[in-house]
């Protein structure tokens, strides 16, 4: 009976799977069959309380998009020392709310060249100082029991030069070398960099390394020791879907597909988001829907937003669940320094656009910096040049400019292009380490716009108790040069004890976000399918959202200035959800940095 299930699944995908990998890799029939094995094989390998949990999962496809879906993203060792820490501190992490846990790189990788976890070493076992897949097992296992699903990063484009298969290449041999892109002199590398921009310029400059010791360049878009992986060869996609389904069969509920739209390569291109990548990302899809139904696929496309969207696929032929949200994340820093919100007024009016099926993990901050890809186009109305505003947001998030309170980091800065990228803890970056009430104020407020978007919101470890900057990074001579570690810092248990004083920062941000996060889970109008539109409250300090699903409207009003606002609306009743106060709408007195939730009735 369980394999009829298999069997249903792969007969109901077969047509359409065989013609997209025969016409991405001509026809290639054997290299299909082994593919349609290796299905066979993970769906063999994959333990009843996963199959089950997968039946459940599709009699109620949408469970991810309830409004009781809180995630938490976090360093093992960071936040527990090793995956058992975790695992004993998983009453914690239910008294947070959270029952999305989306695990930081934790794969093996060599010392000193594994760029925070992503330059993979093996993608079937675990670092050995956090434990054992085994013990990653376990922690799905217990992650399970508790409600909690759990997320892990896959990272598609590349491997760590320590792989198996780049030391085989290495060593020369030929069937390991048509795994990447291997050049014996400059020609088709220098055509390469006429078109491919450079992800890391002043700390990774181009998109070759040379090989002394073997005589040859090899393609590394990201870091020298990050080779990148050569999709156009059948035998790379076939393992590393392989490699994708054996850690969906130790549990893992969503896998996020890093860096997703650099994985086909193309001469005379910019090699982005080429519509092979979407052949790729559907035949992911599809295949995960075979053997492991009820796992997600979270793209992690940074870029704007008329990109991020075809990564969804169409609802015929869908690819990713969810996509990270990451306009709208810098797009609300921005306005926080400029005190002016119709840039997040621009994001709602394109993100209302999409199709309600379209779902978001939304956040404020995470585990990488903050890069300035705003609509600098649209902006140009209103007088904004981009190197200025560019240098304005960084001064301001760094305390450099007068008054700021802010306190960050600058990352990858390039004084030639007037750009950088920002680092920070949310705290930090709010003005915590200045100003603690203003920040608190602040840090709120962001934390219920972010609880307001449509999706999935997902906390960064630390933030829940507004743990600031670790500094201490800057002695410690393998972080030092990477000012990412600033809020990667480990977090803080000392802190975290406080978090039942209400007198205490840790105590005032803990109780206020989780009494958001209560509210925002009893009342339906915050789930995915509501309607959302952002309108104008007549203050650009003022930003203004409307959520409507089954007759039920919500009106929620953000000012994004420390100083008091009046917001003046059409006459309404309302309640106030934060204390349950009758309240009308039409003039409305908003704090510095306050935020009102006011349901109609």
């Amino acid at each position: 009976m369980e394999y009829a299930a298999f069997v249903n699944r792969l007969n109901a995908r077969l047509d359409e799977l065989k013609w997209l990998y025969c016409e991405l890799y001509r026809n290639d029939v054997r290299a299909f069959e082994y593919f349609v094995d290796m299905l066979r094989r993970s769906y063999d390998d994959r333990k009843q309380a996963l199959r089950d949990r997968d039946e459940r999962r599709l009699a109620d496809p949408d469970w991810y998009r309830s409004n009781k879906m809180l995630g938490m993203m976090l360093y093992v060792d960071n936040f527990a020392g090793d995956l058992k820490g975790v695992r004993a501190k998983l009453p914690y992490l239910k008294e947070c709310g959270v029952n999305y846990l989306h695990l930081m790189p934790l794969l093996r990788t060599v010392k000193g060249r594994s760029d925070g976890g992503y330059a993979v070493a093996d993608f079937r076992a675990v670092q050995p100082e956090l434990g054992t897949m085994e013990d990653l097992e376990r922690l799905a296992d217990d992650c399970r029991e508790a409600g909690i699903s759990l997320a892990l990063d896959f990272v598609m484009n590349h491997t760590s030069e320590d792989h198996t298969w780049a030391r085989a290449a290495r060593a020369g041999d030929p069937v390991a070398r048509a795994r990447y892109f291997f050049y014996n002199d400059r020609r088709i590398p220098d055509e390469f960099e006429k078109t491919v921009p450079q992800v890391f310029p002043t700390t990774a400059p181009g998109n070759f390394t040379w090989l002394d010791d073997c005589g040859q360049w090899v393609m590394t878009s990201f870091y020298p020791y990050q080779w990148d992986l050569n999709y156009a060869n059948p035998m790379v996609f076939n393992d590393m879907t392989e490699n994708l389904l054996y850690l969906t069969n130790r549990g893992m509920d969503v896998i996020r597909l890093d860096a997703i739209p650099y994985i086909w390569k193309q001469l005379g291109t910019d090699c982005r988001n080429l519509p092979q990548v979407h052949t790729l990302s559907r035949m992911l899809r599809l295949a995960c829907e075979i053997v492991c139904p009820g796992v997600l696929l979270l793209g992690e496309v940074v870029m704007e937003p008329k990109k991020v969207a075809p990564y969804f696929g169409t609802p015929e032929k869908p690819e990713c669940h969810m996509l990270y949200n990451v306009t709208t994340m810098c797009s609300t820093w921005s306005c926080l320094a400029t005190r002016d919100v119709r840039l997040l007024g621009r994001q709602m009016e394109q993100l209302a656009a999409l199709p309600r099926s379209c779902s978001f993990q939304n956040y404020l901050r995470c585990h990488d910096d903050i890069g300035w890809g705003l609509d600098y186009a649209w902006l140009q109305q209103f007088g904004t040049e981009e190197v200025a505003h560019k240098k304005y947001l960084n001064d301001w998030f760094t305390g450099k400019w007068p008054g700021s309170p802010a306190r960050g980091e600058l990352y990858n800065d390039d004084p030639r292009l007037g750009d950088a990228r920002l680092c920070g803890t949310t705290a930090s970056l709010c003005g915590a380490e200045v100003e603690e009430k203003a920040a608190v104020d602040c840090d709120l407020m962001l934390h219920a716009w972010m609880l307001t978007q449509s999706g999935i919101p997902v906390l960064y470890s630390g933030d829940e108790i507004g743990q600031l900057n670790d500094y201490g990074y800057h002695e410690d001579p393998d972080r030092a040069e990477d000012s990412r570690y600033l809020h990667r810092g480990r977090f803080n248990w000392a802190d975290a004890e406080q978090r039942g004083d209400r007198k205490t920062r840790q105590g005032k941000l803990f109780a206020g976000l989780r009494r958001l996060e209560t509210i925002r889970a009893r009342e339906a109008v915050f789930a995915a399918d509501a309607e959302f539109v952002g309108f104008d409250t007549g203050d650009n300090a003022v930003l203004g959202v409307r959520r409507t699903r089954s007759g039920a409207v919500l009106t929620a009003l953000f000012n994004f200035s420390p100083e008091p606002r009046t917001v003046h609306l059409a006459p309404c009743e309302a309640r106030n959800l934060r204390n349950n106060r009758h309240l009308d709408l039409e003039t409305v007195e908003l704090p510095g940095y306050g935020f009102l939730w006011a349901k109609h009735v």
